[in-house]
């Protein structure tokens, strides 16, 4: 039993890091119909920012704060001048250029910093708590209280605030809620910088579990990817449960299944995927779209 529950928990601290990705992918996507092929390198700039930082001598929490902001700004800037001419355009074009900038700011990451290892402190403490005979780390319990709250507070404006509700009709129809009054571009350019602000949270949060270089995300992409899929673009909620499952059926997977091992259980969510898209194709959580001919 006790091995059972280590591997749930860290299951969903590695899920938790792979959902906050999926959070601002999925941001990005209410806000502008858009798949955000760069968010993990945007999220590894982020915590680039931070460790120089705190290299400069300033407390963990405000750096990580501080490269929060950064995170925003960057992301409003990145849509307001270069997304913004793709997005009216083929929507091919602009994943397209999300691929370009993921490989972009991966290598001005190592361009500035260099591609050696560099050790991020963790927000939380390494000690660890006994239930139930697991050793459970108190970083573990700290990401899924993190990811939880950002989760809630994601679906709350989105369904809850003017705010949300602006950027789901932008998403869904521009020149509709232009004529509308909204301010279209403003709002765009505030989808993009909460995106970016999801992904400094993740990259604070994986970079002390793994050593910070430019590709340190790259993985985590992926799952994310692999979570938006499962759980459904329009649901928040959806996507952190996927990615929780990806992370807790991957641990057990590998424990329990021998001819999947530690090297196959990468092929779990890829497996969860084929068999998710055959019974429910618009994911676990998402809605089916209805499109009037």
């Amino acid at each position: 039993m006790g091995t059972f529950i280590q591997l749930v928990v860290d299951g969903l601290s590695t899920g938790s890091i792979y959902g906050a990705l999926a959070l601002a992918i999925v941001l990005v996507s209410q806000a502008t119909g858009l798949i955000n092929f760069a968010q993990g390198g945007m999220a590894v700039l982020s915590a680039y920012v931070a460790w120089w930082f705190t290299t400069l001598g300033l407390p963990l929490i405000l750096a990580i704060l501080l490269a929060v902001l950064v995170s925003f700004v960057m992301g409003a800037l990145i849509e307001r001048y270069l997304m913004r001419r793709f997005e009216r355009g083929d929507p091919d074009t602009a994943v397209v250029v999300t691929i370009g900038l993921l490989t972009l700011i991966t290598g001005v990451c190592g361009w500035l910093w260099t591609y050696n290892n560099r050790q991020f402190a963790s927000l939380f403490s390494l000690d660890t708590v006994q239930v139930l005979g697991a050793s459970i780390s108190v970083r573990s319990i700290g990401t899924i209280v993190v990811i939880v709250a950002m989760m809630l507070l994601l679906q709350a404006m989105f369904v809850g605030t003017k705010l949300g509700l602006a950027l789901r009709a932008v998403a869904i129809n521009p020149q509709s809620a232009s004529f509308s009054g909204l301010p279209v571009g403003r709002l765009l350019m505030v989808g993009w910088g909460m995106a970016a602000v999801l992904g400094a949270v993740a990259g604070a949060l994986v970079a002390p579990q793994l050593s910070l270089t430019p590709g340190m995300m790259d993985t985590a992409l992926v799952y994310a990817l692999a979570a938006v899929i499962l759980g459904g673009l329009t649901s928040p909620i959806g996507v952190v449960v996927a990615a929780w499952l990806i992370g807790v059926l991957e641990n057990l997977a590998a424990a329990y299944l021998p001819f999947i091992g530690y090297d196959l259980k990468v092929a779990v969510p890829f497996i969860l995927i084929f068999v998710v898209l055959i019974v429910r194709p618009q994911g676990l959580f998402g809605r089916k779209v209805v499109v009037r001919v």
